[in-house]
């Protein structure tokens, strides 16, 4: 992890990692790194949580993060970015200028939850009011759209 970072207080959520000092654009801030496991396993293990930290890093595979960036939260009009290299290991790099006190925050793109809703509370102007996926959202719609369709049937 990049020195220089803290966690506090967040208006996002509870509470959310700072850096103490600027950071430039594409600079790696941490490594998201933990257990891997496959989706199966990380359903059962975290089967009626609410909080789970796990990043999807191939076709069945996951990454339990918790206690690496968990900190870093949602948001529609982030100030970083996930990647992953050719090694599968996943990253959270910056993808502008970052100042000092700023959160570090990244977008979900949740896809693939049992969940109704994943609310998001970033609060920016480009907010969507959800972490899920763009093509989540327009998965959910076709799905709704075939169940009302047959409803009416």
């Amino acid at each position: 992890m990049l020195p220089g970072l803290i966690v506090r207080s967040s208006s996002i959520h509870a509470a959310g990692c700072y850096t103490t000092s600027p950071i430039k654009a594409g600079v790696r801030v941490c490594e998201y790194d933990g257990p891997r496991m496959s989706k199966a396993v990380a359903d059962a293990r975290y089967e009626g949580r609410f909080v789970t930290y796990l990043f999807a890093c191939g076709r069945n595979q996951v990454i339990d993060g918790f206690g690496t960036p968990m900190f870093f939260n949602h948001c529609c009009d982030p100030n970083c970015e996930s990647e992953q290299d050719a090694d599968g290991r996943i990253y959270i790099s910056t993808i502008r200028d970052v100042a000092a006190g700023e959160e570090l925050t990244y977008e979900y793109n949740l896809y693939d939850s049992d969940d109704e809703a994943q609310d998001c509370y970033c609060g920016t102007e480009k907010c969507r009011t959800t972490m899920f996926s763009n093509l989540e959202l327009k998965r959910r719609a076709r799905i709704a759209k075939r169940r009302a369709a047959s409803q009416v049937s």
